[in-house]
């Protein structure tokens, strides 16, 4: 990085008292000792260090760790050698520097550069200096410098220095993958809610949010005036008809292992039979559509798992007539090979259809059986008018969550896969509560599905203009691979040790100290880590305009304030019963 309009040093610390001077030097960090005793005190953990480098217009910028406390006890002499007792003790302050880069004054014809990484290592005895007021305003606005005007994301405010702005690179954060975690009430949800809106003032961004609890309706323009985005929700079980906000996913959309899942019982004997005899008549169905709507030119290429609408009542009847099929033999009638083989799958598929909580997929209306439907939802997910995409999938039944959120990513997915590369616009899922349906253990038949959708997604989705921002409270039950995956970081307060070893082990080796201090960070701060930002920093991101639906209930004072209200308990009821609020 460069900076080439003045010629005046950007750090500068000539009436500045060194902190103090290196005594040991390894390849990632300098332990250094204070100057006096109790110095160290007047800056914190986390706080930037300037160190001498190698020559006069050098300085090797990093950030103070570690500071630990030495004693040596010093004995006196007596008149006989063995006449010794102590009277005294010298006490001494040592800190660690963790190594981030180097900034010089001079660097050829250029002026005030920055790079990550050390071009050297200090000598023995270099001094080092805090970096702060004056010099360090001067070095963020440095470092932002470095990201082209049109890539900047304003995330807030460096809490060493509120008044220098934080800013990220747009194009690496979201291009590499991005993982926000943080315990509840850290601001998570506001931190996603700020995002959001600094990507709606693009021009055509595209951003598609997987919202579990309904919290970010307050972002769009059917709940605010001021919203910005557009809501669906995944249709409850009261819904007949499609309508401009509701998102029906009908059963043909789910490829053959993603179907199985929900109605197959792989411990069953008959398991494989049924398993067959189900993929046999999907495939003959799909063949059918296609021929009834003219599409010669997909017969040669289709398989089971494209989304191609067929009918399930033909289904049922093609399943039932193999499960009660008679064949002649030598004498007389006898069972078919699938003769009672099918019923209990058959059981469960009539189940599943009657059941009010799927009616999104198994009573999806007639319009979303037309073979243009997928296109309307296509246009409607990655188009960018509007560019933000708040999808509800609060009513969407637990057990089926998996299956349903994995299933809506890979078609948006395979859409983007299949469209040609100079007509591809990237998206973004950002993946709320992402551990409710990317788990990392314990891994059921459906939450697999969900996973190979992500887990592809996250190895390959960069190639296709495809990323993600992962959500959680909980990183420890996030996918290891998924979580593997992302090169950037926002860290909020992370109070669980499990939450935080997960943040150390994606953590460069010399950074990973810096998870001691999350369960200290207030709400709204932030580590913010990764290849999107010039340094590792600790930020106060700045509250959305629009504030989602996931403030923390004020207990005590509405306990003293609020009573509750028999006609809302009574209409709780019966929307339990109906398994809608709508």
């Amino acid at each position: 990085m460069t900076n080439t309009a003045t010629s005046s040093p950007t750090l500068s610390f000539d009436d500045v008292p060194h902190l103090g001077t290196a005594l040991r030097i390894d390849t990632s960090s300098v332990w250094a000792m204070a100057n006096e005793i109790n110095g160290i005190t007047r800056v914190g953990i986390g706080s930037l260090i300037a160190m001498e480098g190698q020559i006069p217009s050098e300085f090797l910028i990093g950030m103070l760790d570690r500071v630990t406390r030495e004693t040596d006890q010093i004995d006196v002499l007596g008149e006989e050698d063995n006449d010794s007792f102590p009277i005294t003790h010298a006490e001494r302050d040592l800190f660690r520097v963790v190594l981030l880069g180097t900034y010089k004054t001079v660097d050829g014809q250029s002026r005030n550069t920055f790079k990550r990484g050390a071009d050297s290592y200090p000598r023995i005895d270099a001094k080092c200096w805090a970096i702060n007021g004056d010099n360090l305003q001067s070095l963020m606005n440095l470092l932002s410098s470095e990201v082209e005007e049109s890539k900047r994301l304003y995330l807030g405010s460096f809490v060493s220095d509120a008044t220098a702005k934080a800013v990220a690179d747009g194009d690496r954060l979201f291009q590499r993958h991005a993982a926000l975690v943080g315990s509840t009430g850290s601001g998570k949800s506001w931190a996603v809610a700020l995002m959001l809106e600094r990507a709606a003032a693009l021009d055509h961004p595209n951003l598609i949010v997987l919202d579990m609890h309904g919290e970010y309706a307050p972002l769009t323009s059917d709940t605010s005036s001021y919203g910005f985005a557009a809501g669906w929700r995944i249709a409850g079980p009261n819904d007949q008809v499609e309508t401009s906000d509701t998102l029906f996913l009908p059963f043909w959309m789910l490829n053959q292992e993603e179907l199985l899942a929900l109605l197959l019982d792989r411990s069953e004997d008959n398991a494989p039979n049924q398993a067959a005899r189900f993929t046999e008549h999907v495939r003959t169905l799909k063949r059918q559509t296609l021929e009834a709507a003219g599409k010669l030119e997909a017969l040669d290429n289709f398989t089971v798992d494209s989304p191609i609408p067929f009918s399930l009542t033909d289904l049922v009847e093609l399943l039932e007539a193999d499960d009660t099929e008679m064949v002649a033999g030598q004498s007389r009638q006898v069972n078919g090979p699938f003769k009672g083989k099918l019923t209990r799958f058959i059981s469960r598929l009539s189940t599943k259809m009657n059941d009010r909580r799927y009616a999104f997929m198994f009573k999806a209306p007639f319009s979303t059986s037309d073979y243009d439907w997928l296109h309307g939802v296509a246009k409607s997910m990655l188009g960018t008018k509007p560019g933000i995409k708040i999808i509800d999938f609060s009513e969407v039944p637990s057990d089926a969550l998996p299956v349903v959120v994995g299933v809506f990513a890979r078609i948006l997915y395979d859409i983007q896969f299949w469209s040609a590369v100079e007509t591809r616009t990237p998206f973004t899922f950002v993946c709320d509560e992402a551990h409710l349906y990317l788990p990392s253990d314990n891994v059921s038949v459906r939450e697999q599905r969900a996973l190979d959708s992500f887990e592809r997604i996250a190895k390959e989705g960069r190639k296709y203009g495809v990323s993600l921002l992962v959500v959680s409270q909980r990183p420890s039950d996030v996918s290891k691979t998924v979580l593997s995956q992302c090169n950037n970081f926002i860290v909020l307060r992370l109070t669980n040790d499990q939450d935080r070893r997960v943040i150390e082990r994606v953590m460069p080796d010399n950074l990973s100290g810096l998870t001691a201090s999350l369960p200290l960070l207030d709400v709204g701060e932030a580590l913010v880590i990764g290849d999107s930002v010039v340094l590792p920093a600790r930020v106060k991101l700045d509250a959305p305009s629009i504030k989602p639906d996931s403030a923390t209930r004020k207990f005590w004072t509405e306990w003293n304030t609020t009573p509750a209200k028999d006609d809302a308990l009574v209409a709780a009821v019966e929307s339990l019963r109906r398994q809608s609020r709508f």
